[in-house]
This record gives structure tokens, sequence and C-alpha cells, in this order.
């Protein structure tokens, strides 16, 4: 019998464990997450890959993602940096947008950062959501993705 209290003990602490653990993620809405380190670097990575700059931009990436950029050939970053710079809005503009439609999601060092927009016509409306990822440390962000 004290063996059983015991498991059931040990699975309740697991299990208020891992509920703790989930309680720790955080949200962060609208204006405040420009306040956050990673609302920041993404207008400033946003700013830098809409003005071109993207040996800038790669640099406030993870060590990881500086590696895959790295290893691209050189026709490959030229083609990704057109694409991402095509989809990129100026720095002011993105973050306008974080302020009206931003999430940021924090989890430890996980962070992401959910722009949902809803945009309708007379005709049809559609629905666009920029993700990104970060990893956040000692009050710093890199983007991961």
């Amino acid at each position: 019998m004290t063996k059983r209290t015991n498991a059931i003990g040990a699975a309740a602490l697991l299990l208020l464990a891992a509920s703790s653990a989930g309680a720790a993620a955080t949200e962060v809405k609208g204006a405040a997450i420009l306040d956050h380190p990673c609302g920041k670097l993404s207008v400033k990575q946003m700013g830098l890959v809409h003005d071109g700059k993207m040996e800038e931009a790669v640099k406030l990436t993870t060590p990881e993602m500086q590696a895959e950029w790295k290893a691209m050939a050189a026709e490959e970053r030229e083609m990704v940096s057109g694409m991402m710079k095509e989809m990129s809005v100026a720095a002011d503009v993105h973050a306008a947008e974080i302020r009206q439609h931003g999430v940021l999601a924090i989890d430890g060092e996980d962070a992401t950062l959910t722009l949902t927009k809803e945009e309708k016509d007379q005709s049809a409306s559609s629905v666009s959501t920029l993700t990104q990822k970060f990893k956040a440390r000692d009050g710093a962000c890199a983007i991961s993705h």
C-alpha cells in the first residue's frame, strides 16, 4: 500500500511540475512587444531585409542559422535574399503591424512572434500569418527561424 501511495504521490508531483512548466509560458501583445528584445530585433531585422542588407540581417540570427546561410551556394543565397526582400516591409510598417496584430509567446529560451492579419474587401477576405521564432538568452534574442 505504501509503494502505491508513493507512486501516486510521485505521479502527482510530476503532473504538477509539468503543469507548472507549461504555466511559465507568457504572452506579450501589441505595443508591449516592441519593448521586448525579441520585438526590437524583429523590427531591426525586417528593416535590414527590406533595405537589402542581408549580410547584416543574418548576423541577427542564431549561430546555427548563420552556418546554414554560409553553407548555401551564392546563387541560392541570392534567390532567398530576393524572396525575403520582396516579402518584407519597412521597419516602421513592421512595428505598426506588431502593435496592431502581434502576439509574442515566450516559453523559457524559446519565443515566437505571430502576426495574424485579417483583410476583407467587398469580394473576399483573407488571413495572413507571419511567424518568427527566437532564442532568448541572457536578456538578448537571436532569430532562430
